[in-house]
């Protein structure tokens, strides 16, 4: 990754972080919900496969 791509991606995971800072509280806890869902599910293994061990 060239040092523009690093710049991009931080210029990017800035604005995110303002966009989610301007939410409303109830707003925040509703997107929290979503990305704690997200983790869950990627945690999850597929059903048929195997869970990786750790």
């Amino acid at each position: 990754m060239d040092a523009g791509e690093e710049q991009s991606d931080e210029a990017e995971g800035l604005r995110l972080v303002r966009a989610f800072l301007a939410l409303s509280p109830d707003k925040r806890a509703e997107v929290i919900a979503f990305v704690e869902e997200l983790v869950r599910a990627h945690d999850r293994p597929e059903e048929g496969q195997k869970a990786s061990p750790t």
